[in-house]
């Protein structure tokens, strides 16, 4: 029996070692994931209404598009996965740091509980007592005993120091060991991408070896290339709608909470009006208290001596007719009457009572403004992209191939540039902003747009692989992709546009070409 209930334990731990560990890596992972994909079915959205406008013709790169988004996704979480197995790997140098620190800490601690417990054995446990039967000097057994006191608590504090930090290396270990289950779900997701990345690359090849014909047949369709810059506007133009609608939404959640932080300080100011009032009211009703009482006093030590002055005559009315004429003998215990310039024959004074004063009615709370406005949404992206003018440098090193303005073959002029460079070079942001628009479209292939306020938008396409995701929040000189040839372009490198308001203009006056 003992037998088959050991296997049974020693298969339920082989099972639990074998299962996928939950890391905390994986949970951060799934939200950022659960939010991403509500926003990508947006722009999915979105796509879908630009692609009802066009005819039912299909073109021959759009067979590309699905082997050539799967590259993209790909190198994207390749990329993604480098810059999270770098940061994780800090993480554990640091642990690992700590870890040795918190371990000579714990030894030195140990050794020091250990030659204060030795020299407490070789001493006894009858140190107190033994003082004070010794018959020595009170005052020294005195001072004795607060010595030992002090190395009483001196242990207890070296032993409470001990038990924190034997848990923080607990804790330490703990975290450590997450961050290396951490690096290894990476290490297998860099496996799994590799080999996807690899098996679409060669899925791609075989695609443009069957298509090459179409394609170039295509490029020299009249009416193309304006088809495909139709297709950019209209996107653009939803874009800016719904940049616009997002705007809009924030601004009336900054107002709601604005409203909330203004409901709250009026609150706060209310209560404590309130509060300084009810303490006035109390102070006056007290002080009142206390005069009233002070004028009850008064008025019967009042009526006592008239009092007394009444029995005083009475006593010296019956002393006369009795033939005796007796003073009034002060006594030690009460002293001599000194008569009041108030007149024997005159009645009790009546003391008049002041009215009881009514308590002041609440004071009305003072609002205090602590709201101020709300900052530029531009400001939220460093300077404003109407300032950097000239300042710009291009986004991606190579040549420059087609300007501004050029024609393209039998289509209408460039709405940018094409700047020639080998598949995989970085491509970055020329500016700070926010990714609007992360997919694969028609005529562009893989294509990147980011937002910089102020209805200003970059337009990076025909990348090999989109590093960024859709609401990222960038910085200038971000990698934000790699040049390719995606979309059925015949030469490798990038297709860059600069627009406000929806109308494209010459980026040469904005970025650098060195």
């Amino acid at each position: 029996m003992f037998f088959v209930n050991a296997t049974l334990v020693v298969a339920t731990d082989a099972r639990a070692a074998t299962a996928p560990k939950v890391t905390e890596r994986s949970k951060q992972k799934e939200v950022a994931e659960t939010e991403r994909d509500e926003l990508q079915e947006k722009l999915n959205a979105l796509k879908r209404d630009i692609d009802k406008t066009e005819t039912a013709k299909g073109d021959a790169a759009d067979a590309l598009a699905e082997s050539e988004t799967a590259i993209s996704k790909a190198n994207r979480a390749l990329f993604d996965l480098g810059q999270e197995q770098s940061g994780t790997q800090a993480t554990l140098d640091n642990l690992s740091k700590k870890h040795q620190e918190l371990s000579k800490t714990v030894t030195l601690q140990q050794t020091q509980m250990a030659t204060l417990l030795r020299r407490q054995y070789v001493a006894g446990n009858e140190d107190r007592l033994k003082l004070l039967l010794s018959g020595e000097n009170a005052n020294k057994i005195n001072r004795q005993l607060q010595y030992l006191g002090y190395v009483s608590k001196a242990q207890a504090k070296l032993i409470e120091a001990l038990r924190v930090n034997l848990l923080a290396i607990e804790a330490n270990q703990a975290d450590t060991q997450n961050a290396k289950n951490a690096l290894d779900e990476i290490a297998l997701e860099q496996r799994t991408q590799k080999s996807v990345l690899e098996k679409e690359k060669k899925t791609r090849a075989i695609l443009l070896t069957q298509l090459s014909g179409k394609l170039i047949a295509q490029r020299q369709e009249v009416g193309k290339t304006a088809r495909d810059e139709q297709r950019l506007a209209g996107l653009v133009d939803k874009l800016a709608v719904l940049i616009e609608a997002q705007k809009k939404a924030e601004a009336i959640l900054r107002e709601q909470h604005r409203q909330a932080q203004l409901a709250r300080a009026q609150a706060a100011a209310q209560a404590a009006a309130l509060a300084r009032a009810q303490a006035i009211a109390q102070a006056i009703a007290k002080k009142e208290a206390q005069k009233q009482a002070q004028k009850q006093a008064q008025l019967a030590r009042a009526q006592a001596h008239l009092q007394r002055q009444h029995d005083a005559t009475a006593q010296h009315k019956n002393s006369a007719q009795g033939g005796l004429a007796l003073a009034p003998v002060p006594t030690a215990t009460q002293p001599a009457f000194v008569p009041d310039p108030i007149d024997d024959d005159q009645p009790p004074v009546q003391v008049a009572m002041a009215p009881m004063p009514v308590a002041p009615a609440p004071i009305a709370p003072l609002v205090h403004n602590d709201a101020t406005p709300d900052i530029d949404p531009q400001a939220a992206y460093g300077k404003s992209f109407a300032s950097m003018r000239g300042l710009l440098h291009s986004p991606v090193r190579g040549v420059l191939t087609n300007r501004f303005g050029s024609k393209r073959g039998d289509g209408p002029p460039s709405r940018g540039l094409f700047i020639r460079a080998p598949e995989g070079t970085e491509v970055k942001a020329v500016a700070a902003g926010r990714v609007v628009f992360a997919d694969w479209l028609r005529g562009f292939g893989n294509l990147i747009i980011i937002d910089h306020g102020s209805e200003y938008m970059t337009i990076y396409g025909n990348n090999q692989a989109l590093l960024k995701h859709p609401g990222d929040v960038i910085k200038a000189g971000d990698i934000i992709a790699k040049a390719g040839n995606s979309g059925g372009n015949e030469q490798s490198g990038l297709y860059f546009e600069i627009r406000h308001q929806g109308r494209a203009f010459d980026p040469i006056s904005w970025v650098t070409i060195r």
